[in-house]
C-alpha cells in the first residue's frame, strides 16, 4: 500500500453520540476542540483529556466535560490533579506511559493534539487501536510517516488531517480517482514577517515571531510560521498524507488565509476550499466526518474582504522551505533530523540563546553534520531524533556564544 491510500477508510456514519479523548487538551487545538464539545452537549462523549503541564486548565476541562480519564503529562503535577478530582469519578493518572494508556482508551474518535515529536507514540497508540485519529501534529508523520501509514493500513485506522492546509485539500482531493489529479498546492499566510527585510528580520523577538496576523496559536506553531518552516514541514506531511510527490506539491503565500489550499486537476480546473482563519471549522470538519456539524467561525464575506492576494515564497529571506524540500527528498532519517533540530532551535530561540535567522542554521547544520540513516523501526527514530537534538543542542550553543 502506497503513501496516501491508508488515509481514508469507507465513509462510516458518526455516532451518537460518538465517544472522543483529546490528546492534549489545552493546547491552542485542543481548546478549541473542548469549545466545540462545550456548544454541542449530548452529541459527544468524552473517554480521556490530556496535558503536558497546564493541570489548572486540565482540572477545569475535566470538571465542566467529565471525562473518564484525566492525565497530566508532567508526574509532578499529578498531586494537585488528583487532589482537584478526587471524589468526581474521574480517574487521575501522570507520566508519559499514561499518555499511552489515555490513547488506547475505547474512544470512536481521538484528537492528536500533543506538539512536537512528543505526540508520536500516543498517537500511534490511538492509530493501532483502528479507531478515527484526527492528526494535529505534522510532526508525527514528518518524524515517522512511513511508520505511521503502515499501522494506519495494518489497524483500519482513519487518519483525518486537522491543519487547515491539509484539510481543505482533503475536502476536493478526489480520492477515488487521484490519476486525475495534477499538483496540490499549500497556502502559506507568510507570518508576521512577510515583508521585513533580511536585515531588519536578525533582530526580531520571539514576542514579534509568534504574533501571527490571522491565527491564534501556541508558540512553538506561531515560530514556525514565522520562518516558513511550517509549511516545509506541511510539505512533508502532504506526501504522506496524500502520496504526492514533492514535485508536485506547491507552496504560495496568500496573506489573507481565506483559501486554505488547492488541489489541481489534469483538465485545468482548480478547486479550493475557503473559510475564515478559525481553526475550530477543520476541527469540527474532523468530529462529525463524514457528515458536518455547525461551528461557531465567523462566516465569511467575500464583498467585505474585497481582494485575495497570491505571491510566491521568497526563498531567500525564508530558506526554511527549501531545507524541508532537500530533506524531503533525501528520505530515509533525514525528515526525523529536521524535525528535531528544528524543535531544538526553536526552543532555544524562544528562550533567547540564539538569533531568528539562526533557527534555519542550526537545522541546515544540523543536517549537514549527520547522515540520515533509515529508521525501520520506532526505536530507530528516537534514537535518530535523540542523536539529532544533541547535534542540535551543540549548533545552539555555539550559535549563542
Amino acid at each position: 500500500m502506497t503513501a496516501g491510500e491508508a488515509v481514508v477508510r469507507i465513509p462510516r456514519t458518526a455516532a451518537s453520540p460518538r465517544s472522543v479523548t483529546i490528546l492534549g487538551s489545552t493546547g491552542s487545538i485542543g481548546t478549541s476542540t473542548v469549545d466545540l464539545l462545550d456548544r454541542n452537549p449530548g452529541a459527544f462523549t468524552v473517554e480521556a483529556l490530556t496535558a503536558n503541564g497546564n493541570v489548572a486548565l486540565l482540572i477545569e476541562q475535566a470538571r465542566r466535560l467529565r471525562p473518564r480519564l484525566a492525565v497530566v503529562g508532567d508526574e509532578r503535577k499529578y498531586a494537585e490533579l488528583k487532589a482537584a478530582l478526587a471524589g468526581s469519578g474521574i480517574e487521575t493518572a501522570a507520566g508519559e506511559a499514561a499518555l499511552i494508556d489515555a490513547a488506547v482508551r475505547p474512544a470512536d474518535w481521538v484528537m492528536a493534539a500533543i506538539v512536537g515529536a512528543a505526540g508520536l507514540a500516543p498517537t500511534l497508540a490511538a492509530v493501532r487501536r483502528g479507531v478515527v485519529v484526527a492528526l494535529a501534529n505534522k510532526e508525527c508523520l514528518v518524524c515517522a510517516g512511513e511508520l505511521v501509514l503502515a499501522e494506519v493500513a495494518r489497524s483500519g485506522a482513519t487518519l483525518l488531517p486537522v491543519d487547515s492546509e491539509h484539510s481543505a485539500i482533503f475536502q476536493v482531493f478526489d480520492f477515488e480517482r487521484r490519476e486525475a489529479i495534477e499538483r496540490i498546492i499549500l497556502t502559506a499566510s507568510g507570518g508576521p514577517f512577510r515583508t521585513l527585510d533580511k536585515a531588519s528580520m536578525a533582530a526580531v523577538t520571539p514576542a514579534q515571531a509568534v504574533a501571527h496576523p490571522n491565527w491564534s496559536m501556541g508558540a512553538k506553531i506561531s515560530a514556525d510560521s514565522a520562518t516558513m518552516m511550517n509549511k516545509g514541514l506541511e510539505v512533508i506531511e502532504a506526501h504522506h498524507l496524500f502520496g504526492m510527490p514533492e514535485e508536485r506539491i506547491e507552496v504560495v503565500v496568500h496573506p489573507q488565509s481565506v483559501v486554505h489550499s488547492l488541489v489541481a486537476y489534469v483538465d485545468g480546473s482548480v478547486l479550493a476550499q475557503l473559510g475564515s482563519p478559525d481553526m475550530r471549522t477543520p476541527i469540527a470538519y474532523a468530529m462529525r466526518w463524514p457528515e458536518r456539524m455547525a461551528a461557531p467561525s465567523p462566516r465569511l464575506d467575500l464583498a467585505a474582504i474585497g481582494e485575495l492576494t497570491f505571491e510566491q515564497p521568497d526563498p531567500i529571506r525564508f530558506p526554511a522551505l527549501r531545507v524541508a524540500r532537500e530533506a524531503l527528498r533525501a528520505g530515509g532519517g533525514s525528515p526525523t533530523v529536521l524535525n528535531a533540530a528544528n524543535e531544538i532551535a526553536v526552543g532555544g530561540f524562544l528562550a533567547g540563546r540564539i538569533g531568528f535567522l539562526d533557527i534555519v542554521a542550526v537545522v541546515e547544520g544540523t543536517l549537514a553534520a549527520m547522515p540520515g540513516g533509515v529508521p525501520r523501526t520506532l526505536d530507530d527514530v528516537w534514537a535518530l531524533d535523540a542523536e539529532a537534538r544533541r547535534a542540535a543542542e551543540n549548533l545552539v550553543a555555539r550559535s549563542g556564544n
